[in-house]
């Protein structure tokens, strides 16, 4: 008896240090994922690199291995790629082009988080332009004009070496399909194209030291501009196709940038309890959070708001019709994980855990769970212990990339429950930017009271439990754990036609699963305390700029 094929879809996601890919059937559920390591160069401080061809080598290992895992008897209906929002710079053949201080072509890739365009950025931010406006009124130098404009200046080889300037969410698609077309997605947020008007602003790139750009007619940055989920091409090329072992010609979806992918995995799914149960979806009251390296905040207004120090108003960069605030954190698990790795006890904490067959974070909790024995909560433990978190400066709303990493009450003691309440320390600290993240955005329009999250960060149970409590907002989880990939997969569908639309599909294929709740009381009392010394350190900080500025 033959059998029947059965049409599936691939979401194919590559984040900062690796490249993961996952099939999922028509409603979302999953059938197979899995991921490959990619490598990161820093050769120098704040500078962070990669390799397009390495990145693309580690696509092609994990979708072979997750349709293997998916099992015999499937058809791919459509491919969806997210990314990172990191600069991929190629030469006229397509080969590399060495963005780095070391000239390895191999290294061609400038890494989302990479630092070194902040002079760049604050010259681009001292023209005030108007384009400015819709990145939160200050550019960030993780947005790729600074980066552009630190390539030509200090790599003018490179600048003129390069034909090609793709996001890598572009570069993805291009590499699949050979069509150089670029995603509204990402030039929107990252690029300061105003797909509002659906054109690149002329004036900015000239005033900001760009106008070769002009000059070229924006060929080398994207002339085709295209929203999230069309068809790119003809599909997968002949070359892609024997790669992935998929026949040529298979749609791929227009792509979108990693975060974003999140928000459209978990943003739309309906709740089946609490006062929005069974009603339409109020976009206004939802947060999405994707955690994971760095943290993204998405939220969606049918209407354009101007939040300072807030990345857009973007225009149907994630949900398409609807503008987008996305507010961000640089640095959270990369945050946490530093905190554990540089203390006298991590390596110590990180071998125990290995030898017991647990994560490093499962060891820290369980130490956590034991001292607070004691307690009236396990918040309390932190009453004498605050962390600012901006180790590598503060996204938003504060939108100051050059600010940095405070910690007040340390002891003479470094044992294994000192690290536990640092640790402890540092996730309320982060969930502390997640509160002024949302209250940046409630002054401006929106009444956030529901945060959805997924990503890394959101697999550990004292990061949800203390940002439910910090924020004061119900934490819900999604049904799909990989809500990337799953937000990535989406975009294939639509491509390929299983669905008319992003937000049919969404409604579709994603579903809500936990939910926590916000403690009130002496808990709430206690957060509040410690948010306003988050504040106060952020302000002494500025202070001792000010000391220092005399001598």
């Amino acid at each position: 008896m033959t059998q029947a094929v059965r049409g599936v879809v691939l979401g194919i996601d590559v984040g900062t240090g690796s490249a993961r890919a996952g099939v999922f059937d028509l409603v979302g559920r999953r059938l197979g994922s899995t991921s490959r390591e990619i490598r990161l160069w820093h050769p120098e401080p704040d500078f962070a690199e990669q390799s397009s061809d390495d990145i693309w080598n580690a696509v092609v290992q994990a979708v072979r291995a997750a349709l293997a895992a998916a099992g015999p008897g499937l058809q791919v209906v459509g491919i969806g790629f997210d990314a990172t929002c990191s600069l991929v710079a190629l030469d006229a053949d397509g080969k590399p082009v060495s963005v780095s201080p070391t000239g390895d072509d191999a290294q061609n890739v400038i890494v989302w988080m990479d630092h070194r365009a902040i002079p760049q950025a604050d010259r681009v931010n001292a023209t005030g332009h108007p384009v400015l406006s819709y990145v939160g009124g200050r550019i960030s130098p993780e947005m790729e004009t600074p980066k552009l404009l630190w390539l030509k200046e200090n790599r003018p080889d490179a600048w003129r070496r390069a034909a090609h300037f793709f996001d890598l969410p572009d570069f993805l698609t291009w590499r699949a399909t050979g069509d150089a077309s670029r995603s509204l997605c990402s030039t929107v947020c990252k690029w300061t194209y105003l797909g509002h008007e659906g054109r690149w602003d002329e004036d900015y790139f000239r005033k900001v030291g760009l106008g070769d750009l002009v000059e070229e007619g924006f060929a080398r940055i994207g002339t085709a501009v295209r929203p999230i989920a069309s068809p790119v091409g003809q599909g997968l090329s002949a070359r892609a196709a024997a790669e992935f072992g998929l026949p040529p010609g298979t749609p791929v979806g227009t792509s979108i940038i990693d975060a974003h992918a999140g928000g459209v995995g978990v943003i739309g799914a309906a709740l089946a309890y609490g006062p929005m149960a069974d009603g339409p979806i109020d976009f206004g009251r939802r947060l999405a959070l994707i955690g994971g390296t760095s943290s993204c905040h998405m939220a969606v207004s049918a209407e354009p708001r101007f939040v300072p120090g807030v990345w857009g108003p973007y225009f149907a960069a994630m949900v398409p019709g609807l503008w987008l605030n996305e507010g961000g954190q640089s640095a959270t698990g990369a945050l946490i994980d530093h905190i554990i790795r540089s203390h006298a006890r991590g390596a110590e904490a990180e071998a125990e855990a290995a030898r017991t067959g647990r994560t490093v974070y499962d060891l820290l909790n369980e130490r956590l769970d034991a001292l607070a024995a004691v307690t009236a909560f396990p918040a309390a433990l932190t009453r004498d212990l605050h962390v600012l978190p901006d180790f590598h400066g503060n996204r938003s709303p504060r939108a100051d990339a050059t600010l940095r990493g405070m910690v007040s009450g340390l002891r003479l003691s470094d044992g294994l429950d000192d690290l536990a309440l640092l640790y402890l320390a540092t996730i309320q600290a982060v969930a502390y930017g997640t509160r002024h993240i949302v209250e940046t955005l409630n002054v401006k329009g929106y009444a956030i009271d529901t945060v959805l999250v997924c990503g890394g960060g959101t697999k550990n149970p004292v990061f949800l439990r203390e940002h439910a409590d910090a924020t004061g907002c119900r934490v819900v989880l999604p049904e799909e754990p990989e809500a990337v990939l799953l937000g990535s997969a989406i975009l294939g569908a639509v491509a390929g036609g299983a669905y008319g639309s992003v937000t049919e599909a969404m409604g579709a294929m994603t579903r809500a699963g936990r939910a926590i709740e916000p403690a009130g009381g002496a808990e709430r009392a206690f957060h509040d305390a410690k948010y306003a010394v988050f504040h106060r350190m952020h302000a002494d900080q500025l202070a001792y700029r000010s000391l220092m500025a005399g001598p």
